[in-house]
């Protein structure tokens, strides 16, 4: 296993919220996709190849914090299953599907959407944002405490 860290979901669900309440748990890097595309990826868009582009570049950023053993968490919307495997490409990842609402504020990301097949841990509306972080903190640190 790997300590690459997903949290993915739609666009105001909280996985920033989240990330920035884990990351100082676990000591984990965070990678907030809205950050990485102002400064490293201005050149994507939004388009369905833009948006594999920018989870592949997440996951990639998440595989070199992880080569130099630490944890690394994305939150990004990752919106389809080809996206999240462009994320995968170089390894495995705990996922968190933060499904706290139905719609977000962009109705070209709703449309485009596709709730994972697959999450490690799914985020419900019921829960503060501390319960979450220990729920996941919990559950990822069995999963990577082999990789010492």
């Amino acid at each position: 296993m790997h300590r690459k860290i997903l949290i993915m979901g739609l666009p105001g669900a909280g996985k920033t919220t989240l990330a920035m309440a884990l990351a100082p748990r676990l000591g984990a890097v965070h990678f907030n996709a809205d950050e990485v595309r102002k400064h490293l990826n201005k050149d994507l868009g939004f388009s369905a190849a833009d948006r594999i582009e920018q989870a592949r570049r997440m996951g990639w950023l998440c595989d070199q914090v992880v080569k130099a053993g630490c944890y690394a968490i994305a939150d990004f919307i990752c919106p389809t299953p080809e996206a999240r495997q462009a994320f995968l490409e170089g390894g495995s990842a705990f996922i968190i599907w933060i499904d706290r609402i139905k719609h977000g504020a962009f109705e070209d990301t709703n449309r485009l959407f596709v709730p994972p097949s697959h999450c490690d841990v799914r985020v419900t509306p019921q829960g503060s944002v501390e319960y979450w972080r220990e729920q996941v903190a919990e559950r990822v640190r069995p999963v990577f405490a082999s990789d010492n």
